[in-house]
């Protein structure tokens, strides 16, 4: 008998890992592998002072911190050079490849990217040798000039995202120059908006799981995930999928969303540099089982079968297939190919196959019990006033309600 240990490396959230270690108690597992049975515990890590030498207790971590909280990222790190932790996702890439550098590296790969500028900070922290750095190099240039090149409607973001912060629309110049005088000290973005577009998708992946979600950006937040189903035929949800998978095969991305908009007939990325996804039932309610599945499903194949961290990127066979010249969709579905055998599509749906047949109705009945409902009620008053915890407690709970029904027909 051998234990697998999983940590959880948490922020804010609250209902997504209650559920998880209900699921996972409940489920009991025990699993015959390689001659041995495997028996899994799960903990909530913690922060604390740590010695670099300190053996990491750990098999893998599903992290959903560290994108902010560098002592628990400098853990994490040590973790995995000293330790060979398995951790979703590779810090190294969450740190440093930011919304800029995705855009670039699916340009190269040929991805239909929106027309898309980096312009200086309107103003700058008062450094010594700034000074003369910007007298000597900073170019001046024409804001005006600039928003013609990108084209209006053009959105204004920060260059390494944020949540949404600081998202502008701009459908004219006299925009653009009023915007850029509130940008302050933040590195922008000019990007064309792919307008009119009829369709709006999320695609959620995590490890080779991939969910897609028609999303309404300027409804509430509650309502910004649809409940729709069949929204886009099956060769554009192949195509989305082939997109997710390849971004976040790139940029070693266990966890990763990719938002993506349709005009006419064709599917532009627009916002795909989003390791640590809303997991949220206040937010994702109706899609909120299937994210705890597939954290169980990917966790349990990873710490079961000890699957390696990949702590390095290797882009080379990803360039290799763009400088081929082949058409775009074929190039997309040889990135996939490199994306299934990095994520060990044929062996992961195996696994779950043979260990893991119990997981949708066990997740089925679960999330009809008290203890679930519990832990909606939990995030709804952490994130709304008083007066509106049970009205939204019992919306969610309804759409959550409303999975069971479809999933039983």
């Amino acid at each position: 008998m051998v234990t697998r240990r999983i940590g959880l490396s948490l922020g804010a959230d609250i209902c997504w890992p209650l559920c998880y270690e209900a699921l996972l108690r409940k489920m009991n597992l025990a699993l015959p592998i390689d001659g041995k049975t495997v028996r899994f515990e799960v903990e909530r890590v913690t922060i604390e002072p740590f010695d670099l030498r300190q053996p990491c207790r750990y098999d893998m971590v599903l992290d959903r911190l560290t994108h902010w909280y560098s002592t628990s990222r400098e853990w994490i790190k040590k973790a995995i050079i000293m330790d060979g932790l398995y951790v979703l996702n590779n810090p190294w890439a969450v740190q440093s490849m930011e919304k800029h550098t995705s855009y670039c590296a699916m340009m190269h790969l040929g991805m239909p990217i929106p027309e898309t500028w980096m312009i200086p900070p309107k103003s700058y922290e008062p450094l010594p040798d700034l000074r003369p750095t910007l007298h000597a190099y900073a170019k001046l240039f024409d804001l005006g000039r600039v928003g013609e090149s990108v084209g209006y409607p053009m959105f204004m973001k920060p260059y390494d995202g944020g949540g949404w912060k600081a998202v502008t629309r701009l459908a004219d110049e006299k925009a653009l120059r009023a915007a850029y005088d509130q940008s302050g000290k933040m590195v922008m973005h000019l990007q064309r908006a792919i307008e009119p577009f009829d369709r709006f998708v999320r695609c959620i992946g995590l490890g080779p799981q991939t969910k897609l979600v028609r999303y309404e950006p300027g409804a509430p937040l509650h309502d910004r995930y649809t409940m729709d189903r069949d929204f886009v035929p099956d060769e554009e949800a192949a195509l989305l999928r082939d997109t997710t998978l390849t971004i976040n095969a790139f940029f070693g991305w266990d966890f990763n969303s990719c938002e993506a908009l349709r005009k006419n007939g064709e599917w532009y990325p627009i916002d795909f540099a989003n390791p640590c996804p809303d997991s949220q039932v206040t937010s994702l309610h109706y899609h909120f089982p299937w994210l705890v599945k597939a954290n169980v499903r990917w966790s349990i194949f990873v710490a079961a079968t000890k699957r390696r961290m990949r702590r390095t990127l290797d882009w080379d066979p990803f360039y290799e297939v763009a400088e081929q010249g082949l058409p775009y969709r074929e190039r997309l579905k040889a990135y996939a190919a490199i994306a299934a055998r990095r994520f060990e599509t044929d062996r992961f749906e195996e696994f779950c196959a043979t260990h893991l047949s119990q997981l949708d109705e066990v997740a089925w009945e679960f999330f009809a019990t008290e203890e679930a409902k519990r832990a909606v009620r939990l995030k709804v008053q952490a994130l709304f006033p008083a007066h509106e915890v049970e009205q939204f407690t019992e919306l969610f709970w309804a759409r959550i309600q409303q999975w069971r029904k479809d999933q039983r027909a």
